[in-house]
């Protein structure tokens, strides 16, 4: 990431905004097309020296400065003057500057991917910002029938969600729930809203929320900003090269995107192999292994045994919980989790965020005891039957595992 100003005159595409670490915008232009994207981190106080000296020849904008970019634009497309806000600037031969909306397209596309039918219904959009604006215009442009903008100030905020229990979808076009700041969401819960039929939420990383959770709860429909991220990025490489967008690299982009960033966890019964099978599965993967049992003893300074013994269970569950959300909230990871780490909520919730959620399932004779106090404890019989529901909940796939090959063939859907 370059936020040095004596690079800004270096840059030629890129990213401007307040907190871009977590972006994945230089991986999607890096399937676009042979340009170098640069991430530039901008102060309020920098931004409009940034827009008078830089000599970039395109930058998308984002958080929280869609609105602000516009004064320095000679030039607006119809949708962005229309909407009222810029996420995408180009640099024009006379030097000044064309600010347009490659949101609109997004978010139609994301619209569009959740299937959900806004005609005629009223929708609520959390956050007054420029994406808000954006969302705004879209749902309007698909005959929405009410549109209604909630924000801390004026005479739409959250306290009065009571006005709009009649709503059918929630569009949340704030921050809020965004990693790294994952345990948050601007709804605590949806429970007001009857005849709600899905949200959507333009945050992407994590990949799910924890208020698109809150409508998987109610079996909604829950859809993430990936879709609108993939689409507004080519829309901006369209409008920079003058090219036509490529919806089918556009589609492939989205799955890569989502594969990738994905974790794969693995749970199951004490001893079922989750840290065999995970190992061989990171080595076949490409991908970093961690085992949430290990790390707990690194954390603790101590095995697990001895946690138990001088701390108790629900102290090693603490750190259990801990240690889930320093990796949950990563990326591209195998995890082999701990036998009940399953049986929090919170711990629940964490696995989702970003997890492919595989459950391993051996036959209760077969699994291993020796060093584990919680089995020995009450015996297998009795935790499988507690535990069971809650894998069976969980897990997007139960793997049957008698063999290490077996269950990494079933995995990779390859023939045994």
């Amino acid at each position: 990431m370059r936020e040095n100003p004596t690079h800004w005159a270096t840059l030629d595409y890129g990213l401007i905004g307040a907190k871009l670490g977590h972006s994945m915008s230089p991986a999607i232009h890096a399937h676009l097309g042979d340009y170098q994207y640069d991430l530039v981190e901008l102060t309020e106080d920098e931004l409009p020296t940034f827009l008078t000296t830089s000599s970039f020849k395109g930058m998308n904008v984002t958080i929280p400065y869609k609105k602000a970019v516009m004064p320095y634009c000679a030039h607006l497309t119809d949708r962005a003057r229309a909407i009222g806000s810029v996420n995408t600037l180009k640099r024009l031969l006379d030097g000044t500057l064309l600010g347009d909306n490659t949101d609109y397209a997004g978010f139609m596309a994301m619209v569009h991917e959740s299937g959900l039918d806004v005609r005629g219904k009223k929708c609520l959009v959390l956050g007054s910002g420029g994406a808000s604006l954006t969302v705004v215009a879209v749902l309007r442009d698909l005959g929405a029938g009410t549109v209604v903008t909630i924000s801390r100030h004026g005479d739409e905020t959250y306290e009065n969600l009571d006005r709009h229990a009649d709503a059918a979808v929630i569009v949340n076009a704030t921050p809020v729930g965004m990693s790294p700041q994952c345990d948050a969401s601007p709804l605590v819960s949806l429970d007001a809203f009857p005849n709600l039929e899905g949200v959507l939420d333009l945050i992407y990383n994590p990949a799910v929320t924890d208020l698109m959770q809150l409508a998987q709860q109610r079996g909604l429909v829950a859809v993430n900003g990936l879709t609108m991220l993939v689409t507004q990025a080519a829309e901006a490489a369209s409008v920079w090269f003058d090219r036509p967008v490529n919806r089918e690299l556009c589609q492939s982009l989205h799955r890569d995107l989502a594969k990738k960033a994905c974790n794969v966890i693995l749970i199951g019964m004490p001893g079922c192999g989750k840290t065999t099978v995970g190992k061989c599965l990171a080595q076949r993967l490409q991908r970093p292994f961690v085992d949430l049992d290990a790390e707990i003893v690194k954390t603790a300074g101590m095995p697990i045994p001895d946690i138990f013994t001088k701390f108790g269970e629900a102290h090693f569950r603490d750190l259990e919980t801990e240690v889930l959300r320093t990796f949950a909230n990563q990326h591209g990871l195998v995890i082999a989790t701990g036998g009940g780490a399953v049986m929090r909520a919170v711990n629940q919730a964490l696995m989702r965020r970003n997890g492919l959620i595989l459950w391993l399932d051996r036959p209760l004779k077969d699994l291993a005891t020796s060093g584990r106090p919680v089995t020995q404890a009450r015996g297998v019989e009795a935790i499988y039957a507690e535990r069971e529901p809650i894998y069976r909940h969980l897990a997007d796939r139960r793997i049957p595992t008698t063999t290490v090959d077996g269950a990494l063939c079933t995995i990779l859907g390859e023939k045994q």
